[in-house]
């Protein structure tokens, strides 16, 4: 088994004020090394006026003096993210909020964390950066929407090759497109005795007795299947299948695989083989280490039109404020949640009659209370991020909804008029001021909704 995902560590130039560090510059410089210890590559110190070499990822301020009013100039000409880490805490000195200040309003924007906290989630996520351009995602295909439910699954975005040029444009990632059935056909060809040995291997941590054996074993079939795909293709931070829109193509579903795969090698997931929700997960997850899943969003505001889809008679009754909730739920459950991230989890037989009757989903909850909705935009150059409260789960039988969330936003309506798309990523807890901290260092703008 390859190594699970990891990041390229960023690299961090040191700069000072003055042709020569003095003292408070090297104290600084000595605690930011050790607070970032691991986490990312030292350049030796060099000054502000002198050129930034190509291979540097960010360029870091220890001691800060009113030597920057007068240095505006070497400021502008800095072309990577400029961190301002005053503080032995990892943070910015209260005192030089007026230095940001002054070169904010003259067109010179630093990252400055409040938190030791908020310092790793920029390291972090200026190793996110600096990994897509070493990284794929692979989506599994082959009909491009003209499976089954067409008339729902040629409209998605995702799909087109604007999409994947983007991604590799804005990012840098690569996408691999691969067939759906030659992968379902090396997932048949897995020898029983392999499945045999998953199973006895899995079977004390995941709990498999819902389903029968043939759903197992197709399901553990797909996984190693997977797996070994991911040992013969180096650099894949994420994969996903065009599971339903192709159901046809296996008498399985990948949930169990993706969650597997998570926890061993860190592999983020793409149900339907939604390459912006892969990267939205990626994103979010490995800057803040935050659990991540995705899921559909069926507003209340969209009345039958929701309920149709999902076979329910009626939305979950709420006290007050009904325009401001979204029931969300995806393949008869919440959606693909890995162990770790969930409050609950099961294996459970399919839900959805497009998919084999071999199928499994997973019954999953995460935590309840504050949730954030997050979501890459088609220009793959801004984070949309809604704060909302996950205020409890609900149950409908026979219907596609045997155990949705319901989350309440702020606006409805608002919400509904701007969200970029009926795939969202949910993470636990309020993530807006963080989000807003390391959405710059990853390129990107952030839009509240």
């Amino acid at each position: 088994m390859t190594a699970a995902v990891t990041l390229v560590r960023p690299v961090l130039l040191p700069v000072s004020l003055e042709r020569e560090p003095g003292e408070s510059f090297t104290r600084q410089l000595a605690a930011l090394v050790e607070l970032s210890d691991g986490l990312v590559e030292w350049r030796p110190a060099a000054w502000v006026c002198d050129p930034v070499a190509d291979d540097v990822t960010a360029v870091v301020v220890p001691d800060m003096s009113g030597l920057a009013y007068r240095l505006l100039e070497e400021f502008r000409r800095v072309r990577v993210p400029l961190l301002v880490v005053t503080s032995e805490f990892g943070t910015v000195s209260m005192w030089d909020w007026e230095i940001r200040d002054y070169l904010r309003r003259r067109g010179v924007d630093t990252v400055a964390p409040t938190s030791r906290q908020e310092l790793v989630d920029v390291l972090r996520g200026l190793a996110v950066r600096q990994t897509l351009p070493r990284s794929r995602m692979l989506a599994y295909l082959d009909d491009l929407g003209a499976g089954m439910q067409p008339d729902i699954f040629k409209r998605f975005y995702w799909w087109e090759e604007e999409c994947v040029a983007d991604l590799q444009e804005r990012l840098g990632v690569t996408v691999e497109r691969r067939s759906w059935r030659e992968l379902a056909a090396r997932a048949a060809a897995v020898p029983e005795a392999r499945v045999v040995d998953a199973h006895e291997r899995i079977s004390s941590g995941v709990e498999l007795g819902a389903l029968a054996w043939r759903a197992r074993a197709e399901a553990l079939r797909l996984y190693l299947a997977l797996s070994d795909e991911l040992d013969e293709t180096p650099d894949v931070i994420a994969a996903g299948i065009n599971c339903l829109n192709e159901s046809m193509t296996s008498p399985t579903t990948p949930c169990l695989a993706w969650s597997l795969l998570f926890e061993e090698r860190g592999l983020m997931w793409g149900c339907e083989a939604d390459l912006t929700s892969m990267m939205t997960e990626f994103l979010t997850w490995q800057t803040l280490q935050a659990p991540v899943m995705m899921t559909n969003l069926y507003p209340f505001l969209m009345g039958d039109a929701a309920l149709k889809h999902e076979k329910i008679p009626y939305f979950p009754a709420v006290r007050e404020r009904p325009a401001d909730h979204i029931l969300v739920a995806h393949c008869g459950f919440l959606g693909v949640v890995p162990p770790s991230f969930a409050t609950s989890w099961s294996v459970q037989p399919r839900v959805l009659e497009i998919v084999d009757p071999n199928a499994h989903a997973l019954d999953a909850r995460i935590a309840e209370g504050d949730t954030t909705i997050v979501k890459l935009t088609s220009t793959m150059d801004t984070l949309t991020v809604t704060p909302a409260d996950l205020t409890g789960y609900h149950q409908f039988e026979n219907s596609d909804c045997l155990n949705g969330a319901v989350l309440r936003v702020a606006d409805g309506y608002r919400y509904v008029e701007a969200l970029p798309s009926h795939h969202a990523v949910l993470a636990t807890g309020d993530l807006r001021r963080r989000l807003e901290l390391v959405a710059p260092v990853l390129g990107l703008g952030v839009q509240h909704i």
